[in-house]
């Protein structure tokens, strides 16, 4: 699995802190939202499109917080 994109919320500590994560399988897209940090809940969303999956996201960023894109890395070939 690849990881396209990550947001964070910004906010530091296990009880404040969340992310999204966007993730490409084959032909499948898949979203991570995440609660706590590393070792906090996930909650795994599949979609067959990348803009499903991306209109997921904006939804899920729409609120409160101020949500920061992180860089990913491209992957090694």
């Amino acid at each position: 699995m690849e990881q396209r994109k990550h947001w964070w919320n910004g906010k530091w500590g296990r009880l404040a802190r969340k992310d999204v994560y966007l993730r490409i399988s084959g032909d499948q897209w898949y979203v991570e939202q995440r609660a706590g940090g590393s070792e906090g809940t996930s909650h795994f969303f599949e979609h067959d499109s990348e803009d499903a999956a991306l209109d997921m996201i904006r939804a899920i960023l729409n609120g409160l917080d101020e949500w920061r894109e992180l860089s990913v890395r491209p992957p090694v070939r």
